[in-house]
């Protein structure tokens, strides 16, 4: 039987994969996603275009775990995350970023109910800022 951490991994890898279906299919009805300023998503409908739209914005995006705590059906995740801001179809070395990060994932029967980013992202705003979609 899959633990709470399991889940948690397994989302981490269809983020990596960039497969949508198998993370919405993953995330339970009312999922929430916050992001490190706070700003909330709410519905796996949502969330599902949250991540192919962020997906297009930075194709080869990935999590990096390297350590996983868990206290029941809470897990924390801690790791990097690191990514390339597409300008248009290109992905220019200079638009490259990789940055501390953590994660807070909730699971409830079996599905992702809440996922947690804590990051400072001004590293990747910087870049957004300086460069045209």
């Amino acid at each position: 039987m899959k633990t709470a951490a399991d889940i948690a991994l397994e989302f981490v890898d269809h983020i990596n994969s960039h497969d949508t279906a198998s993370l919405a299919n993953l995330m339970a009805e009312d999922f929430l996603f916050v992001d490190g300023l706070g700003q909330e998503v709410r519905g796996r409908r949502k969330m599902d275009l949250g991540w192919k739209g962020y997906f297009e914005m930075f194709p080869d995006y990935s999590i990096q775990i390297d350590d996983v705590f868990s206290q029941g059906d809470l897990i924390g995740l801690f790791g990097y995350a690191q990514g390339t801001f597409a300008v248009g179809s290109e992905m220019p070395k200079e638009n490259r970023w990789r940055i501390p990060a953590a994660w807070r994932a909730t699971i409830r029967d079996r599905l992702v109910s809440e996922w947690r980013v804590y990051a400072d992202n001004e590293p990747v705003w910087k870049i957004m800022r300086t460069k045209r979609y």
